[in-house]
């Protein structure tokens, strides 16, 4: 068995065997996906790696507001942060926990205390050694709410942070045994001084420098010489990401070899893509989901009786056999899936049901038509999405107004700022990192608006919880609150798509999302 997983795992690093179809071949032989995805990247480090060459990605979720201050960076930039940025700790291929700049990390008994201790001799890229200090400063700021970063939410429970010598000492203000995991949060690129003097500097210790900062055209980096693990990643001697919000022309720019890798596949042009020879197709079923957002705290959907309404009124089933062509499962109105260690398994699912949208329609005394806002970026075929919302929608006598917004300012113009919109979301390491991103009610991405005081209690006290039956059941009674009570509505959890050129070397798909949980650029290379 040993050596037919040995030869079918260098098929794959060669491309000429896709990642499920080895995954299919290792679970007949009685083998774990584990274990298997960790065969995957021992063959894929086997096979180089290579140094030099300009290694490009095509990428959506690009605009012209776009900035490179981590707090608040975009889906693109974030993408580019971990090219220059570098991180306390990552997660690992394997699920687990990859030491950054955290050398070492340790609790006190009751988890209220972390203590970091920080890598010596790693340099940024203006010359500057890393210190505890920087890491301080880093956490202060994102911890404050002027910074809006994306990170509050997940920074809420931390009472103070101090530098002790080369350690950092954070203590909470409750029991947190998933903190580590919170300092993987993307956002927290540790940067000079916390990056209080110039955000959006990009300057950071990460395997390449920022040489190119066009927002919403492209982004481009150049080796960093002094990068403190050059075994392990920046291979090539430049990357260049460029901003291609439209998925045809994402593909045809791969097709044409103007790029090496993109993002964010439509599932409907997978099979096309399969069939280019040079060309495959990479998946990942994770914790991401796709949505349509609503604010509950502004008219018409401050009204509980008509989000339900609208809730009843999507068909799911519909969205995933048309929108993700099977490359996903159906959502539950909660931002949660299996894919979540204490997943609360039970929960009824909801579906279509015009009779009962009906009827919480008319009740919540609403008339006229309701606007929702769409765009591509926001998830692969969110327009045709929408279309068949609307269809649904007037099965039940609810009018849905579809209106396609530009791509470009999607994120700064849309997104958080209308009442009615789509987006997706990766997912997050845990579900407390998760539900404190999005819907603890301080969070800065807080994206609908969603206020509950008892879900916020539950929060905190499943974060101090360590019976785990005890945390399973209120991570089930917040999922239950933010489905019947919440802003969000979830049709469909995606499987993340990425298509890769066979120049390219060192992929390995990753255990949450595509381009190998955002590292693909740092550390793939091209094939001589």
């Amino acid at each position: 068995m040993s050596q037919e997983l040995d030869y079918l795992s260098r098929c794959v690093a060669a491309g000429r065997l896709s990642r499920r179809d080895f995954l299919g071949r290792a679970t007949a032989l009685g083998v774990s996906a584990t274990f298997a995805n960790s065969i995957l990247a021992s063959a894929a480090r086997a096979q180089g790696p290579v140094r030099g060459g300009i290694i490009k990605g095509g990428l959506k979720g690009g605009g012209a507001t776009d900035t490179l201050d981590p707090a608040i960076s975009s889906e693109m930039v974030s993408i580019f942060g971990s090219c220059w940025g570098e991180y306390l700790l990552a997660l690992a291929p394997d699920g687990g926990l990859e030491n950054r700049l955290a050398e070492e990390i340790g609790a006190s008994k009751d988890v209220k205390t972390w203590t970091m201790k920080i890598r010596k001799g790693v340099e940024f890229h203006n010359g500057k050694t890393v210190t505890a200090e920087d890491v301080v400063a880093t956490l202060e700021r994102h911890s404050d709410a002027k910074s809006q970063s994306g990170a509050l939410g997940v920074l809420a429970s931390v009472d103070t942070i101090k530098a002790n010598g080369d350690e950092v000492v954070v203590t909470l203000k409750g029991a947190n045994a998933d903190f580590p995991y919170l300092m993987t949060d993307y956002h927290l690129i540790i940067q000079p001084n916390g990056g209080k003097d110039d955000p959006a500097a990009g300057i950071g210790a990460g395997p390449y420098k920022v040489a190119v900062n066009e927002p919403g055209v492209r982004y481009g980096g150049e080796r960093f010489a002094n990068f403190w693990q050059s075994d392990k990643m920046g291979f090539a001697d430049q990357v260049e990401l460029l901003a291609i919000n439209d998925n045809t022309a994402r593909i045809s720019a791969l097709q044409a070899g103007q790029v090496h890798i993109i993002s964010s596949v439509d599932p409907k042009v997978v099979d096309l893509i399969k069939r280019v020879p040079n060309l495959k197709v990479e998946t990942v079923s994770g914790p991401g989901y796709y949505c349509f957002n609503m604010f509950c705290d502004t008219p018409p959907f401050d009204n509980n009786d008509l989000r339900m309404a609208l809730k009843l009124a999507i068909d799911r089933k519909e969205m995933v056999d048309k929108i993700l062509r099977g490359y996903g499962t159906l959502g539950n109105d909660f931002p949660i899936n299996a894919s979540y260690r204490l997943f609360p398994e039970g929960i009824e699912q909801r579906e279509f049901d015009a009779d009962q949208a009906r009827y919480y329609y008319k009740k919540s005394g609403h008339s006229g038509p309701i606007l929702l806002q769409v765009a591509e970026t926001g998830f692969p075929g969110a327009v045709d999405a929408a279309q068949l919302y609307q269809q649904s929608c007037a099965k039940a006598g609810i009018t849905l107004d579809v209106k396609r917004v530009p791509d470009d300012g999607f994120w700064s113009e849309v997104w958080n700022k209308q009442p009615f919109c789509n987006t997706n979301w990766s997912g997050r390491a845990t579900q407390d990192q998760m539900y404190s991103t999005t819907y603890l009610s301080t969070a800065a991405w807080n994206d609908t608006h969603f206020h509950n005081e008892k879900f916020d209690r539950l929060l905190l006290e499943a974060r101090g919880e360590f019976d785990q039956e005890k945390r399973k059941n209120l991570y089930r009674e917040m999922a239950i609150i933010v489905r019947d009570e919440g802003g969000v509505i979830v049709p469909m959890f995606n499987q993340s798509i990425d298509a890769i050129s066979d120049k390219v070397g060192g992929y390995v798909a990753g255990q949450r999302t595509g381009l190998m949980d955002g590292f693909a650029f740092a550390k793939c290379w091209l094939k001589t």
